[in-house]
């Protein structure tokens, strides 16, 4: 209605009342922001244990610069094959996008969360790994370290691409739903920010791999955080599919000044707070958050009677529990 208005100046044409009804595009999502992190964080992860291996070795120097170049241009081919399997992907399935009902985009918004609940869940199970809290070095690591004297470098760079390869090639497959609905145009802003989480969380970890002795409080912190995040994520996606498929009935009802939609409770929405949770998604969140811990239980069980192994293997004699297992 507005461009009917042949009179109007065409600086206030854009303060038309009518032109708002015209749909704002997504710039940023939290869901897409937190694959790309997990992703990349993972990505990083690899190549410092390898220049790590490559430093530490027993190779002499001018060996060591050509293993330390073999690694990053092996990064740098693996992310750019990656990155051009993605684009062809989100071109096709972008152009199916506008076919799509309605309904069903939302539904595949909610999955798209779900999937990005289980990313992150993992990266919540890996941080205390990563700061040495649950020991479990990587049997493939430990392997190439052991074969490095005849390690060639065509072998190191094969081993680095196929292992970035497989962390960016995740990030097509999580993005998935999200080619299918209305956060592409989100993807660009949130891969973004995704990675400078990364290069955070992973300057984070360098410096208390390498600087604190006592670990343990920042590994249940970045757990705890991780893992409230991957649960409001899951509750969220569960809360997509309610409001195509029916909502449950709401649990409780807070006042105005506890909206999740305004500032300050907005902050900590993403990490599952509502004031008005169905019992759908209440439960979810619970369930989820229950099950990550659990299963960090199970972790620091499984690193302690390793460590116990170890021990008592370096002693040289066999413990009652090994030999029974």
């Amino acid at each position: 209605l507005a461009l009917r208005h042949t009179r109007t100046p065409p600086v206030a044409v854009a303060n038309v009342p009518a032109m708002s009804t015209m749909s704002t595009p997504l710039l940023w999502t939290l869901p897409i922001t937190v694959i790309f992190a997990r992703e990349f964080i993972e990505a990083f992860v690899i190549v410092g244990n390898y220049r790590t291996i490559v430093t530490t070795s027993s190779w002499d120097e001018d060996r060591k610069r050509a293993g330390l170049r073999t690694i990053s241009i092996a990064f740098a081919i693996a992310f750019a094959i990656a990155f051009v399997m993605i684009l062809i992907t989100a071109c096709v399935l972008g152009a199916a996008q506008s076919q799509v009902d309605p309904e069903v985009v939302e539904l595949i918004e909610g999955v798209s969360k779900i999937v990005a609940a289980f990313a992150i869940a993992t990266l919540s199970l890996k941080v205390p790994k990563w700061l040495g809290i649950y020991a479990s070095k990587s049997k493939k690591m430990e392997a190439v370290k052991e074969s490095l004297d005849t390690l060639t470098l065509s072998e190191l760079r094969f081993n680095v691409a196929w292992n970035i390869w497989r962390e960016m090639a995740e990030i097509g497959i999580f993005l998935i739903p999200s080619f299918l609905s209305t956060e592409g145009t989100a993807i660009p802003l949130s891969a973004l920010s995704g990675v400078a989480v990364a290069i955070i969380v992973g300057g984070l970890l360098y410096v208390a791999n390498t600087r604190i002795k006592d670990r343990r409080l920042l590994a249940a912190f970045m757990a705890t955080v991780v893992g409230l995040l991957a649960a409001g994520l899951f509750s969220g996606g569960c809360h997509e599919f309610e409001e195509v498929l029916g909502e449950t009935p709401v649990v409780y009802r807070m006042s105005a000044g506890w909206s999740h939609s305004k500032f300050p409770m907005v902050i900590i929405k993403p990490f599952g707070f509502s004031d008005h949770p169905t019992q759908l998604s209440l439960s979810a969140f619970y369930l989820f958050g229950v099950t990550l811990i659990l299963l960090h239980v199970v972790q620091w069980y499984r690193a302690k009677r390793a460590a116990a192994k170890a021990e008592v293997d370096a002693l040289g004699v066999k413990s009652p529990a090994v030999v029974a297992v």
